[in-house]
């Protein structure tokens, strides 16, 4: 099974920078590739980061602000230039059909992608697979915008040493059964992922980062811009580790950051004063490991 990572293909917000691209994320997750707001620069972004256009198997825009969703048709082109071999899923917020036509459309080229839009129309269960459950919830922003959650079910975690004394081995391990199933494996909880982009703390935001092991979220601003991160509908950093620390976050990811600011560690300050996980400040073409499973121990 491959790593489960988070490919930070950009990291600025409205206006990019010399060291920051506008906005891209490609998460690895066994066999699927999300890849989140793909802003101006991500097929460039991508090829410097190692990521194939192949690798994408589904693509998640939370609105259409430039910053997040103008890298789409090259993405789409370089699906068809490359050939890709698989369908790939788009999930938007559907009042913004209109944007979307056009930014699959852009320009002419030989359409050989099977993309298959899959409009989101509201809260809830956006897509359901192997790699678990997709959710949506609404955010607050001057836009119509949605953060995305993915949920993986529950399981169990073989144990050797009660496999070995209850005399199960081989094929037999792939058929165990309650009450015998659960003789020989402990609680192996799902893993969780969020990602929250240009919004003020609503509900939504809450909903989406409750319990996750790794959290992508917005912190255009610093504290002492508060004000300016309500007026335009965005969140500070603080606001970004309050979120994460109430929500039970492992590892808080900040990113989409204004302009304005120079020195990163900044964020990571403001942060960690509030959050008492991990931290991390991404960086272009960074890669953040989602954090290993809690490992539940035989009683």
């Amino acid at each position: 099974m491959s790593p489960r990572e988070l490919v930070v293909l950009g990291t600025a917000s409205q206006v990019p920078t010399r060291t920051r691209n506008h906005n891209g994320y490609l998460l690895r997750w066994d066999r699927e590739g999300l890849l989140f707001d793909p802003g101006d620069g991500t097929q460039r972004q991508m090829l410097r980061a190692g990521v194939a256009a192949s690798d994408v198997t589904r693509l998640l825009i939370t609105h259409f602000h430039g910053d997040h969703c103008l890298g789409v048709p090259g993405v789409v082109q370089r699906l068809s230039l490359d050939r890709c071999a698989h369908p790939v899923f788009a999930h938007y917020p559907a009042s913004g059909e209109e944007y979307w036509a056009r930014l699959r459309h852009a320009s002419s080229f030989y359409d050989a992608v099977d993309l298959r839009a899959e409009p989101v129309t509201g809260p809830g269960v956006v897509a359901v697979g192997d790699f678990g459950t997709l959710e949506a919830r609404e955010l607050d922003h001057s836009l119509p915008s949605f953060g995305y959650r993915l949920v993986e079910p529950d399981g169990r975690r073989m144990v050797p040493e009660l496999l070995a004394a209850h005399g199960v081995s081989g094929p037999a391990v792939r058929a165990l059964e309650p009450p015998l199933l659960d003789l020989v494996s402990v609680p192996r909880p799902g893993q969780k992922f969020a990602f929250v982009m240009d919004t003020r703390l609503c509900d939504g935001v809450y909903e989406l980062a409750a319990g996750v092991d790794l959290l992508v979220i917005e912190s255009t601003y610093l504290h002492v811009d508060e004000r300016l991160a309500v007026e335009h509908g965005h969140l500070t950093a603080r606001q970004a580790a309050r979120v994460a620390q109430e929500c039970g976050v492992r590892k808080l990811v900040l990113t989409h950051f204004s302009q304005r600011y120079s020195e990163p560690a900044a964020f990571h300050e403001e942060a960690a004063s509030v959050f008492s996980g991990e931290v991390v400040v991404a960086e272009d073409l960074q890669r953040i490991s989602v954090p290993s499973r809690i490992v539940t121990r035989q009683a």
